[in-house]
């Protein structure tokens, strides 16, 4: 099925006059805490469901939530028109897996009506398990950059890791990706003695196909099948392993992200490093997420929140989903309770795939 991108613009063009910051100030006004940071991304999970089961993610026999408490197509269109009112121009789409979401192209591709209209870019976040089914799509609608999460190379380890006997379709979902001419950054979600020594071999593959990586130390975020306080690697040490065999320079450069970049001398590619345990990045936090059944949380590892569905369903003019998303904002904490010393005892009851990874 073939989809029209309306008023479409490449990712990072100026944005116009109705919505740039000026005007929004003036208008309808910015999304900014009380700590001045102004909010300009939104993460937004569009299911809680997914094809894998990653150890360190969630339960083997997860359960998933019923149809009925899943924001509508038309809710999450809703949602995302009232944050590019605001100013908000980078959307992030995630899940669970977004892609094992029915009719998901029909949805992106109303979320890419907003690209020119709002938003400066839309992407993805995905396991890439089906991308090779809908790399191209994806690119005909504009976006641009898209996430792969890949924790390793090696098939036996990687079904050990998710449960499922996977790394083939990844595989081809990040050449389809590449061959759509989409921008991809590789996700490894570092864990130590399980694929510590795997990472350098992680960041050539990457780079090989021109690919940014970024590593992650594990969130402490809902009930797992692992000991994160045996998985847990901080990066800080994986830092200092790899300066032994690399050349590591420090980069200005971001996505708009909480990634740290530094560029590998001996690849020429960009290597991230995102550490909520060892280095907390909320000072420049900009972002917020949305899960699939409308809560708003601007903070990972904070239980406050708001309830948007509710004002949605309350009140469909918009005006109440509006208030709601000001008030929340106001309220964003200062930073998250992450904690390496407390990783027996989770920050937070959400598993990441209902939370939106």
């Amino acid at each position: 099925m073939a989809y029209t991108l309306i008023n479409a613009r490449p990712a990072g063009r100026p944005a116009s006059a109705a919505t740039s910051p000026t005007a929004l100030a003036a208008g309808q006004g910015a999304l900014v805490d009380s700590f001045k940071r102004r909010i300009t991304y939104l993460r937004l999970s569009i299911t809680d469901r997914c094809d894998l089961r990653c150890t360190y993610c969630m339960p083997e026999r997860m359960e998933f939530l019923p149809k009925k408490d899943v924001l509508s197509f038309e809710e999450l269109d809703q949602l995302v028109t009232a944050f590019a009112s605001f100013g908000v121009d980078k959307l992030r789409i995630t899940g669970g897996e977004p892609l094992v979401r029915k009719d998901v192209m029909e949805l992106m591709a109303r979320f890419s009506r907003h690209l020119g209209n709002g938003l400066n870019e839309l992407t993805m976040t995905t396991n890439g398990t089906l991308l090779s089914k809908y790399a191209g799509e994806l690119s005909s609608i504009g976006v641009r950059r898209i996430n792969i999460s890949l924790d390793t190379l090696k098939r036996d380890l990687f079904e050990k890791i998710s449960r499922r006997d996977s790394l083939g379709d990844v595989m081809k979902g990040i050449d389809a990706a590449i061959a759509a001419g989409l921008k991809v950054k590789i996700n490894t979600v570092a864990l130590r003695d399980i694929n510590e020594g795997e990472i350098p071999d992680l960041i050539r593959f990457a780079h090989n196909r021109g690919a940014d990586i970024t590593l992650i130390e594990t969130m402490p975020m809902g009930e797992a099948e692992t000991d994160r306080v045996e998985d847990f690697l901080s990066l800080n040490k994986v830092r200092a392993d790899l300066s032994k065999q690399f050349t590591l320079t420090d980069l200005n450069y971001t996505t708009g992200g909480p990634a740290r970049y530094v560029r590998v001398e001996e690849t020429g590619g960009r290597l991230g490093f995102i550490t909520p345990l060892t280095h907390n990045f909320c000072e420049s936090c900009n972002r917020v997420r949305v899960t699939c059944t409308g809560r708003l949380y601007t903070c990972l590892g904070r239980e406050d929140g708001a309830d948007l569905r509710e004002a949605m369903r309350a009140d469909p003019s918009g005006g109440l989903l509006r208030q709601t998303i000001l008030g929340a904002i106001e309220r964003k904490p200062k930073g998250h309770d992450f904690d390496a010393a407390r990783l027996s005892t989770p920050a937070s009851p959400r598993t990441m795939s209902h939370t939106g990874g």
